[in-house]
């Protein structure tokens, strides 16, 4: 398996908290960069937040605050908390993997080489 697997989406109420996990092979998690992503249905796909293999992140403005990234080197796994819910939070939900390169702002999807499928994230008021 080559790719990052995500799960644990799910359908909440506004309000609510889900953690997303992405779980990745061995090799990917130790080295690549992992990038979560989300799409709002019939939109573009936006950066949500990204998490290196020493452990520092960063978040997008939007969600500064209630949105969490996180990672469990026992599992290969990355997760994204994510609290206070609102309706404008629907949508599928991507991690990416990326390699270190030189420049890279890890917040275009251009940076990322391994996707997931993604999972879905159902927000209702």
């Amino acid at each position: 398996q080559g790719q990052p697997v995500e799960s644990w989406g799910g359908l909440v109420q506004a309000g609510g908290s889900l953690r997303p996990s992405c779980a990745a092979p061995r090799w990917l998690y130790e080295t690549y960069l992992i990038g979560w992503f989300r799409r709002p249905t019939g939109e573009a796909p936006e950066w949500v937040a990204w998490i290196n293999d020493a452990g520092t992140s960063s978040a997008a403005d939007c969600v500064k605050g209630r949105f969490t990234i996180s990672r469990d080197n026992a599992k290969n796994t990355v997760y994204l908390t994510v609290d206070n819910l609102e309706p404008e939070d629907t949508g599928m939900y991507y991690c990416a993997a990326g390699p270190r390169s030189y420049g890279a702002s890890y917040e275009r999807a251009a940076d990322y080489l391994y996707w997931g499928r993604g999972t879905q994230v159902t927000v209702t008021s």
